[in-house]
């Protein structure tokens, strides 16, 4: 008998969603950066385990919003954790003996305790935190029965994660399969195109870069010997941070360009012709659009008491 279902994973920034979703389906589906909330929409990728077929929803990064695309992005990722058949709070073991952090995880756990459902706790990173630290950290977060497994991985290295996808199937419910076999990923090719110029922009400035900053795949030809002809834009927020992206003489923008291209071909398993342009688009982050074009739900603005 087939079964189907989906699995959230939540969690603080920077504790290894991307990686891990990665990891179970055997392929890249989501970016990853050591930048915080990278992710911005849900992400999901599809993972076949036996009879059953496994939905995973990579969210946001919680944390406390500051802008509405924090707002937009916090929601998002609540929204899949309710509407999952299993909400996984993965926790970054090695970040959680800051007190900062350990805060962050019990509000997050506390937030997940109010919702229905069944819930799981991944500790992820055990290879950089010692074996008693560790079973003293998994005691401390299961005080509260909230959990029904706890799974203890390396989401970099994939330790512990076929046996976390072997017993995550098991919890699936059953019914019919939602995607063929063999389709790894819901997001159309422009779009995880558009997410991974986006990765290398991140890995190319690091901290140079503000948080607002956006790509969209305007345009995807296929042409006649195979390649594909892809036109993305990079959009910035202001005029300085668009001569950062495209730094002296061009140098950093061709750098992003062959790092993406060369991902976005193997992705597609086909040769690339990638031209990047970089626009201002100073009112981006208050454009019902854009949050549409990244699958999240365009917020309003709290009312001021």
């Amino acid at each position: 008998m087939t079964a189907c279902g989906f699995v959230a994973l939540i969690g603080a920034p920077n504790a290894g969603k991307s990686t891990l979703i990665n990891q179970l389906v055997g392929a890249k589906v989501s970016i990853v950066s050591r930048k915080a909330q990278t992710t911005r929409g849900p992400v999901r990728g599809v993972a076949m385990e036996g009879e059953a077929q496994i939905v995973f929803v990579d969210t946001p990064g919680l944390f406390a919003p500051k802008r509405r695309l924090d707002r937009a992005m916090r929601e998002a990722a609540w929204a899949a954790a309710s509407d999952a058949d299993v909400a996984a709070l993965l926790v970054d073991v090695h970040g959680e003996g800051q007190e900062a952090t350990s805060d962050h995880v019990a509000t997050i756990q506390a937030a997940l305790a109010e919702r229905k459902g069944r819930k799981v706790l991944i500790l992820n990173k055990i290879d950089l935190i010692e074996a008693p630290k560790l079973l003293g950290l998994s005691a401390r977060l299961n005080e509260g029965g909230l959990f029904e497994e706890t799974f203890m991985i390396s989401a970099s290295s994939g330790a512990g994660v076929a046996r976390l996808r072997r017993d995550l199937a098991r919890m699936m419910p059953p019914g019919p399969w939602l995607y063929p076999e063999d389709q790894i990923a819901d997001a159309p090719m422009r779009s995880l195109a558009a997410e991974i110029t986006r990765e290398k922009i991140f890995e190319r400035l690091h901290d140079e870069l503000p948080y607002q900053i956006t790509v969209e795949t305007e345009s995807w030809k296929d042409q006649k010997d195979g390649s594909a002809r892809i036109e993305q834009t990079i959009y910035v927020t202001r005029d300085s941070h668009k001569m950062i992206v495209i730094g002296e003489g061009g140098r950093t923008l061709k750098a992003i360009g062959m790092a993406a291209r060369k991902e976005i071909a193997e992705a597609n398993d086909t040769k690339v012709h990638l031209f990047l342009f970089v626009k201002v688009r100073e009112d981006w982050l208050d454009d019902p659009e854009r949050y549409r074009a990244m699958g999240l739900e365009f917020p309003k603005e709290p009312k001021k008491r």
